[in-house]
């Protein structure tokens, strides 16, 4: 099997809760799927300079555990940071993972009671929701063209 660096990969094996999300797998393929997709223009604004395809899950948390949670369903949470944000990962099906945690290098998050993320909330901020739009658009674009 294939070694992820991103946290909870080892058990990762939940599956999309819609067929409209089949083409998708558990959430490595997932990771894999948007090594392709992430960039700038979908890296938080305030993060965007950092941006590189040598840490291409940098500024890309809330998007991406989002769109997870529309494809495997379950919830989002969010580790507290220290400048007051909260960094989002997924739990679905019995499975915690976090496909955006390898922006952080060797720090060592704390994914245990973690407060519950809403999209309502996140994306009250225009751009974020724009960013998650478009995304999910391209995710769907690049599953399109697999087949």
């Amino acid at each position: 099997m294939k070694e992820y660096r991103f946290y909870g990969w080892e058990g990762a094996d939940v599956l999309p809760a819609s067929e409209q999300w089949a083409g998708v797998g558990d959430p490595r393929r997932l990771y894999d799927l948007l090594l392709n997709l992430w960039c700038a223009d979908t890296c938080a604004p305030r993060m965007r300079a950092g941006w590189s395809k040598d840490n291409p899950t940098l500024g890309q948390c809330s998007i991406t555990a989002f769109l997870a949670q529309d494809i495997y369903g379950g919830k989002v949470f969010g580790v507290p940071r220290p400048d007051g944000n909260f960094h989002c990962f997924n739990a679905a099906g019995g499975c915690v993972f976090d496909l955006t945690s390898e922006q952080f290098g060797d720090e060592k998050l704390c994914y245990v009671n973690c407060p519950e993320q809403f999209r309502e909330v996140h994306f009250a901020k225009e751009e974020k929701r724009l960013r998650y739009e478009y995304l999910k658009k391209a995710l769907i674009e690049y599953l399109k063209k697999e087949k």
